[in-house]
């Protein structure tokens, strides 16, 4: 017998196990997106949310506005490539 224990976790006579997540994202490998980068992480990553998922985009800098192609899906964030940025003072002061 298979009980729920809450915590995304069940047990059953073998031990404890992980219960999977196969929700639909808010995202499709390929697709391409415009964000704002609004954290950074530990690894030196750009850290944006589409619709509370987290994406990590590499080479993106805090602040920066960037349009972005999903390469990469998991359980809990999403990897993208970096296709265009405009940085935060570029877009504040518009072209020269």
């Amino acid at each position: 017998m298979v009980e729920d224990i809450g915590g995304g976790r069940e047990v059953d006579e073998g031990g404890f196990r992980e219960l999977r997540d196969f929700s639909p994202k808010p995202v499709k490998i390929g697709e391409e997106y415009e964000i704002d980068i609004k954290e950074m992480s530990q690894r030196g990553e750009g850290i944006a949310r589409i619709e509370g998922l987290v994406v990590f985009v590499p080479q993106a800098k805090l602040g920066d506005h960037a349009r972005i192609r999903i390469t990469r899906i998991s359980r809990k964030f999403a990897e993208a490539e970096l296709l265009e940025r405009q940085k935060h003072e570029e877009r504040e002061t518009g072209p020269l």
